[in-house]
């Protein structure tokens, strides 16, 4: 799967990615950092990539609407969170992807569960 990461998260990150055999780029590889949400919404719409971030902002389906994705992870950390945990919370989210397509869906993920919001243009 396409992944793209928000400038929120580092190298190990990156590595996790490739580890599950996924294709990952970076906001900061890519020269978007500091940039608009709504630019890198658009960004990962066009690339057909599913965003991971630590940005509630994603959060609002109002604003970016997962129908339009390849999915939206948006991962909740407690305050000062450590590197351990980080990397929990990722190893979580990837190994959930073996269990349900996260494609036009936005997912927040914390300590031990994930919340799934699908896409109204699934629902009938």
């Amino acid at each position: 799967m396409k992944f793209k990461l928000d400038e929120n998260f580092g190298t190990r990150t990156r590595q996790i990615f490739k580890e599950y055999g996924h294709d990952v780029e970076t906001v900061r590889e890519q020269g978007l950092t500091g940039c608009s949400d709504s630019r890198l919404f658009d960004v990962c719409c066009a690339e057909q990539r599913c965003l991971v971030t630590l940005d509630l902002d994603f959060a609002d389906v109002t604003r970016f609407s997962p129908s339009a994705t390849s999915g939206i992870a948006v991962i909740r950390v407690p305050p000062n969170p450590s590197l351990t945990l980080l990397e929990q919370l990722i190893r979580q989210f990837l190994q959930a992807l073996n269990q349900s397509p996260i494609e036009k869906s936005l997912w927040i993920v914390e300590v031990g569960w994930i919340r799934i919001h699908e896409s109204d243009e699934d629902i009938e």
